[in-house]
C-alpha cells in the first residue's frame, strides 16, 4: 500500500464498493500464515450474513478482544485465497505510525448490516 494519493474516481465508482458494518462473533489465530494474522468470523446482519476473513493486526487485538467488535468491511469483493484460508470480506484498517493496523469502528452504536455512504 502507497500513501501516495491516488487518481480521482468519480462518485458513481465510490458507490460501487459496499462497505457494511458487521459484528465479530469469533476470532482465533490464523495457523500457518506467513505474517502474524488472526482469522475473524463477522456478522452482517440478515442480508449478508456472517462471513470469515483474515487480518494482521496482531501487534493491538488479542482474539479475546475482538468478540463483540463492531468493525467496517468491504463485502463486495470476490473472495481471496490467502494461504489455507479463503477470506471472503475485507475488513478496513489505518496504519498507526509504526505502520501496524489499527481498525475502522463506528463511534456509535449502529446497527450491524448498516451500509457506509
Amino acid at each position: 500500500m502507497s500513501d501516495t494519493p491516488t487518481a480521482p474516481i468519480g462518485f458513481d465508482d465510490f458507490l460501487k464498493v459496499d462497505i457494511r458494518v458487521g459484528v465479530i462473533v469469533e476470532a482465533e489465530p490464523l495457523e500457518g500464515a506467513r505474517r502474524p494474522a488472526h482469522k475473524l468470523k463477522v456478522d452482517f446482519g440478515p442480508e449478508i450474513g456472517v462471513k470469515r476473513t483474515s487480518v494482521q493486526i496482531t501487534e493491538h487485538y488479542a482474539p479475546e478482544d475482538l468478540v463483540g467488535r463492531k468493525v467496517l468491511a468491504v463485502v463486495n469483493f470476490p473472495p481471496k485465497q490467502i494461504g489455507k484460508f479463503m477470506s471472503e470480506v475485507l475488513t478496513l484498517g489505518v496504519p498507526d505510525e509504526n505502520g501496524k493496523v489499527v481498525l475502522i469502528t463506528p463511534d456509535k452504536d449502529v446497527p450491524v448490516g448498516g451500509r457506509m455512504y
